[in-house]
């Protein structure tokens, strides 16, 4: 049996290394054994945060962290804006309006980034806005929000909590939650923190806290206090996933072993260009601007003439090579080539090549090797300045 080279925007290849760290005895999560697991651990993710804030850790997808976000911090009849490029900006609209909440949507055609100007503007004739919600990187569509700028424009603007999604961010993206005036952080473990989906990792500000403490939230399982109360015991309030907090402790010996979280950061951006030059040269437009391109998912439009569905399914029948169609609007549109975690140049190398081999099977003109070339290139000259 051929593996499947999953080059998906999530779940995303699992190193082996984390694989053995979960397949470890089990052990309770009441024990000594698990107290300083779970310390240990939670203090090491925070450089991945660029945070000084406990990093809190919750049995779900991110989408609950999301939710958690929503439900500690707010109550019905709040005023919140939303920033949406992209389905999953959309996921926060749908979480904040199931909440009761008054929510203002600044909506961006999918494909386009939100600008610091753009959210300012459209705060300045808003009042009484409890929380910004945006998303770091939109899966979706390959955009990289500009967070550091719109937490700006959230404290220029408005005395706001800023709520970031970057479920499929954190691990591959540059990220200073407390430099950057970011509240709450959320992530999920099934992107670039290399873990199978199962873990919400996390952190909240000092004046989210605040606001927590004083909110008269009805949430139990999703409760922040909760969470922070039995993690000063080292613990979680409930049952946690004590072999994904396992094979994380390992997913932090690989950062350490690459050389520390800069130059995973570094990897990310060299395999995003990688891919951004390896279409240009196979002449395949590309869905979002260089300047808002995400490091870990990249959207590749349609080519001029070749029907996707059966581009992609033929890739991943025959090469073995798997990649995400588009969402939404998108659908049929583009398709989504994941580029994070425990993905390196060489198998951005591979993807290429194979992606060349199925163009050649549907008769699509181009340049036999451009692709992988261009890469290539990109690649070299990142190792001539290391």
């Amino acid at each position: 049996m051929y593996p499947n080279i999953l080059r998906h925007p999530g779940p995303t290849p699992i190193p082996k290394k984390v694989e053995l760290a979960m397949a470890q005895d089990m052990i309770s999560h009441r024990s000594a054994e698990f107290v300083k697991l779970y310390r240990e651990t939670t203090e090491r993710v925070k450089p991945v945060f660029g945070t000084k804030q406990d990093i809190l850790l919750l049995p779900s997808g991110g989408t609950a962290a999301m939710e958690a976000a929503v439900a500690n911090i707010t109550s019905p009849g709040d005023e919140v804006v939303v920033v949406t490029v992209g389905a999953f900006g959309d996921y926060f609209v749908s979480i904040c309006e199931k909440y009761g909440l008054n929510v203002h949507k600044l909506q961006k055609k999918w494909g386009e980034a939100c600008t610091k100007e753009e959210l300012a503007d459209f705060l300045k004739p808003l009042s009484n806005i409890k929380a910004v919600f945006a998303t770091y990187n939109e899966t979706s569509t390959g955009v990289l929000n500009p967070v550091e700028q719109l937490g700006e424009a959230v404290r220029e603007h408005s005395d706001a909590l800023f709520i970031v999604d970057g479920v499929s961010a954190i691990g591959g993206a540059p990220a200073e939650m407390d430099k950057w005036g970011i509240d709450i952080l959320v992530t999920g473990s099934q992107k670039a923190m290399m873990l199978p989906p199962g873990l919400a990792l996390l952190a909240v500000s000092d004046k989210a806290w605040k606001v927590i403490e004083s909110n008269d939230s009805s949430a139990y399982y999703l409760s922040l206090l909760s969470y922070r109360e039995w993690n000063e015991k080292g613990m979680t309030p409930n049952t946690p996933a004590v072999s994904l907090i396992m094979g994380l402790s390992a997913v932090c010996d690989l950062i350490d072993e690459e050389g520390g979280f800069s130059k995973t950061v570094e990897r990310h951006e060299v395999m995003k260009n990688m891919v951004r030059k390896s279409m240009n040269a196979l002449s395949i437009d590309l869905l979002t601007a260089d300047e808002y391109a995400s490091p870990t998912i990249t959207a590749i439009r349609t080519p001029e003439g070749l029907d996707l569905g059966s581009y992609i399914s033929h890739l991943k029948k025959k090469y073995h090579l798997d990649f995400a169609g588009g969402l939404g609007p998108l659908q049929g549109k583009i398709f989504r080539f994941g580029h994070m975690g425990y993905c390196f140049p060489s198998d951005i190398l591979e993807a290429v090549s194979l992606m060349e081999a199925g163009l050649q099977d549907f008769s699509y003109p181009f340049e036999p090797g451009a692709g992988v070339k261009a890469a290539q290139e990109v690649y070299l000259s990142s190792l001539r300045k290391s």
